[in-house]
């Protein structure tokens, strides 16, 4: 099993980017796939999650700016940051789990796999 993220990289406050993470060796649409990110020194914090229903969770910090989507004939999900600040600079990670129940999609510890992470830089 392997995730992979790409879309990180430098953008001014106020401006978008879009993350995606692409799956491969699992049965995609099965899976609940999370967004997290980590400062260094900090804990993995929850971003956003999808669920094989496609019902959508975010974090209260990024609700109505970010938008997470998944496309299961590309095996991809996506998040969409609108509106970044400053704040939202970390490394990225997403991560899948098959077996999630709603009360564990915000606990990175849940997930059972996981991508290397790339880099949002917010800065002007």
């Amino acid at each position: 099993v392997q995730l992979v993220e790409s879309g990180g990289g430098l953008v001014q406050p106020g401006g978008s980017l879009r993350l995606s993470c692409a799956a491969l060796g699992l049965t995609f649409s099965r899976y609940t796939i999370g967004w997290f990110r980590q400062v260094s020194g900090m804990e993995r914090e929850f971003v956003a999650a999808i669920r094989r229903s496609r019902t959508t969770h975010y974090a209260d910090s990024v609700k109505g700016r970010f938008t997470i989507s998944r496309d299961n004939a590309k095996n991809t999900v996506y998040l969409q940051m609108d509106s970044l600040k400053p704040d939202d600079t970390a490394v990225y990670y997403c991560a899948g789990d098959a077996q999630l129940i709603l009360s564990s999609i915000r606990f990175h510890a849940q997930y059972d796999y996981w991508g290397q992470g790339t880099q949002v830089t917010v800065a002007s």
